[in-house]
C-alpha cells in the first residue's frame, strides 16, 4: 500500500523538504542536482494497526535476544566440555561450542535486528541535508544537535512506545552477563600448584621409553636419559599437564667431575637428575653435550652445566634447571627423596 492509496485527511502533516524539486541540466550547469524523488510515507505512518505490528515484531526480536542470552548462559553451566554431537553437514563437533555459538549469535542478531526493524518502520524516515562545519562546532551547533536529539526522541515514541522500550533494555542489560560469565574461566586461581609435582619421596623414577622403573646400571656415563613418575601414564587425562611439570632428565657423571656440592649430595653415583624443562619459556631440552657436560635448549640455545648445578652459561634462560634429589630403595631402584626445591619451567611472578 502506498500513500497514493490512502485518503488526504489520514496523511501526516506536509513538511517543506526538496523532495520532488529536480534542477535540469543545462550549458551553464551540466551537473545540476538532481533532486529526490517524492517522499512516500510507509504504511506504519498511516495505519497505527501497522505500527502495533512493528512495535510487537521488535519487541519480539529484543525478547529473543533474552531467550538466547540465558540460553547462553545456561549452555556454558550445563553442557560438559567434552560433549560432542553430530550436526548435518558439519559432522561431529564439541557440544559447548555449538551450543554458545548459537545462543550468542541469536543474542547479538535479535538485538540488531531489532534496532533495524525499529528504525525502518517506527522511526522518521524523512530525509534531512545538512551543510559541512568545521571540526569544532559552534554553540549554535551544540544547540541544534541537542534539539535534533529531543525530536529523534520524540519521534521514537520510546516513552509512549512502552512494550518496546521495556525489552529493548532488558535485551540490553542480559547480554553482557554472557562476558560476565566467561569470566568464570579465569579462574580458579593456581594457588601453589605451579610449585608442585608428581614427584615425591619414594616414588620411582620409570623410562620414558621403556616404561620400566630404573636401576642405576641402566644409565651409563655421558648417556643422557628421560624420566616420569611413577604411576602416570600416557593415557591419563592429566598426563600432558603433569609431565609439563614432572619431566625428569638424567646423567651420569664422574663423581670427581661434579663441581657443585649440594649438587653431588642430592646425586647417586654420579647420577643426576635435573627437569627438563627449560627455565626460558618451558620448551623441553633435549640436546646433551657428553665432553662438556652441557644440555642445550633447540628452541633459544639457552645452555645449562650439568656438572655445575645447571646454572645458565648461555642464553636467554634466567635461572638454572630445578635438581631432584634422588637415591636408590631397597629393591635397587632409583627413586626421588622429596620433590623439587623450587617451582620448574619459567620464572613466574610467585618465584621467591
Amino acid at each position: 500500500m502506498s500513500s497514493h492509496d490512502i485518503p488526504e485527511e489520514n496523511l501526516p502533516d506536509a513538511q517543506d523538504t526538496p523532495h520532488g524539486t529536480v534542477k535540469l541540466a543545462d550549458e551553464r550547469n551540466p551537473f545540476a542536482d538532481p533532486g529526490l524523488p517524492p517522499h512516500e510515507h510507509r504504511i506504519q505512518d498511516i495505519d497505527e494497526r501497522a505500527a502495533k505490528r512493528s512495535e510487537r515484531t521488535v519487541a519480539l526480536l529484543f525478547t529473543l535476544s533474552m531467550l538466547a542470552t540465558v540460553g547462553f548462559i545456561a549452555s556454558y553451566v550445563t553442557i560438559p566440555v567434552d560433549k560432542s554431537v553430530y550436526i548435518f553437514p558439519l559432522g561431529h563437533i564439541g557440544a559447548l561450542n555449538f551450543a554458545l555459538g548459537m545462543t550468542l549469535g541469536v543474542a547479538l542478531f535479535a538485538i540488531g535486528a531489532g534496532a533495524v526493524h525499529w528504525a525502518r518502520t517506527l522511526m522518521s524516515d524523512q530525509e534531512l541535508t545538512d551543510e559541512r562545519h568545521p571540526v569544532e562546532a559552534s554553540p549554535e551547533t551544540k544547540a541544534q544537535v541537542m534539539d535534533d536529539f529531543r525530536q529523534g526522541a520524540k519521534e521514537s515514541a520510546l516513552g509512549r512506545r512502552k512494550l518496546i522500550r521495556n525489552t529493548m533494555f532488558g535485551a540490553l542489560a542480559l547480554f553482557p552477563l554472557s562476558g560476565v560469565v566467561l569470566l568464570r574461566d579465569l579462574g580458579p586461581l593456581p594457588g601453589t600448584k605451579l610449585r608442585h609435582t608428581l614427584w615425591s619421596k619414594g616414588k620411582l623414577l620409570v623410562n620414558m621409553n621403556t616404561n620400566e622403573p630404573m636401576r642405576p646400571s641402566d644409565i651409563i656415563v655421558g648417556s643422557l636419559t628421560f624420566a616420569k613418575p611413577e604411576g602416570l601414564e600416557e593415557h591419563d587425562h592429566e598426563f600432558q599437564t603433569q609431565i609439563a611439570k614432572a619431566a625428569l632428565m638424567l646423567v651420569r657423571i664422574k663423581p670427581d667431575d661434579i663441581k657443585d656440592k649440594r649438587q653431588l649430595e642430592w646425586s647417586h653415583e654420579g647420577i643426576v637428575a635435573y627437569s627438563k624443562i627449560c627455565t626460558h619459556v618451558g620448551c623441553p631440552i633435549s640436546l646433551y653435550e657428553q665432553q662438556t657436560h652441557h644440555a642445550l635448549c633447540p628452541c633459544h640455545q639457552s645452555t645449562f652445566d650439568l656438572s655445575d648445578g645447571a646454572r645458565v652459561i648461555f642464553g636467554p634462560a634466567g635461572h638454572a634447571l630445578p635438581q631432584l634429589r634422588i637415591g636408590v630403595n631397597d629393591e635397587g631402584y632409583l627413586e626421588a627423596l622429596g620433590d623439587f626445591d623450587e617451582p620448574v619451567g619459567p620464572a613466574f611472578w610467585e618465584r621467591g
